[in-house]
Formats: structure tokens, sequence, C-alpha cells
């Protein structure tokens, strides 16, 4: 009887610890927050006329089809890298960007504060997905993969009867 005892204890303490375990790396990710409704609201097109206070990204697969546009604060001592994003040397580049990822109709795309623990500001996404992995590196340094292609609207599906 002792020996089941001491089994279940043992077993329920390593769940527990596998479990702490897993709940502690999640301070090592960022999340993405719509922005507050009570706050200042920046606008795709405020980071547009500021757009030389950000080192800004894309990534898609190209300018007329992008996935998401990426804006780090230059100001601040963070640093978003990425993996497979395109830095935007331009406004006018930007300006493409906004205009071609609010084109589809169907896809409404958001803009998104991406905040590390304790809600630490890194900067923004402007994008249709509402899933991003990133990684915080240290305690200066935010890492973001890559983004799948942009959504498709295919239309409505056609039957055809022979």
């Amino acid at each position: 009887m002792d020996n089941k005892k001491y089994l279940v204890i043992t077993v329920i303490s390593v769940i527990l610890a596998f479990f702490l375990y897993g709940c502690l790396q999640f301070e090592s990710y960022a999340r993405l927050r719509l922005q507050s409704i009570n706050g200042d609201m920046v606008t795709p097109q405020t980071l547009k006329d500021k757009w030389q206070d950000y080192t800004i990204y894309y990534t898609g697969p190209g300018v007329q089809n992008p996935s998401a546009i990426l804006f780090d604060p230059k100001n601040d001592n963070k640093t978003i890298v990425n993996n497979g994003w395109i830095k935007v040397e331009d406004q006018e580049t930007l300006s493409e960007l906004i205009l071609w990822i609010q084109f589809d109709i169907h896809f409404e795309p958001k803009l998104w504060r991406i905040l590390g623990p304790d809600n630490q500001f890194y900067g923004y996404i402007y994008s249709y997905w509402q899933h991003v992995y990133m990684k915080i590196l240290d305690e200066k340094t935010l890492w973001v993969d890559d983004l799948p292609l942009p959504p498709l609207d295919l239309g409505p599906a056609r039957v055809t009867m022979s």
C-alpha cells in the first residue's frame, strides 16, 4: 500500500515539475495585443508619416502581396531581429505595402502592439495574422519568425453539373 502511495506522489511531483517548467518558459515569449481604445491610437497612417522613427520590415512574396509589416522603434534601447523579413528603405515602398495589405476586402489587417514580459513595448506589426512566433533572446532583443503567405480568397465555389 505504501509503495502505491509513493508512486502516485512521485508521478504527481514529476507532472507538476514539468508544468511549472513550461509556465516559466512562457515568460521568454512576446505576444500581440490590439491597441486600447482609451490610449493614444496609432494608425498605419501615423506610422507611415513617422516612418523615419522606425526600422521597418515586411514579409511576404513581394511588395504587392505582403503578409505583415513590422515597425521597430529606433528611439528605444530594444532591437527586433527577424528571420526572412525584408527591410523597407523608403516611404514610397512603405506606402505601397500599406496599400496592398489593405487591398483585399475579405481579410482586414490589424495593427498589433508587440509586448514582451511585464508588458514591455517592442513595436508594431500590421497584419492579417493574429499569431506570430516571437521569442525574447535577452532583455533588449526580440526575435520574430517569418509568417505564412498572405491569406488567399478564391471566391465562391462553383459547382457544375454535367
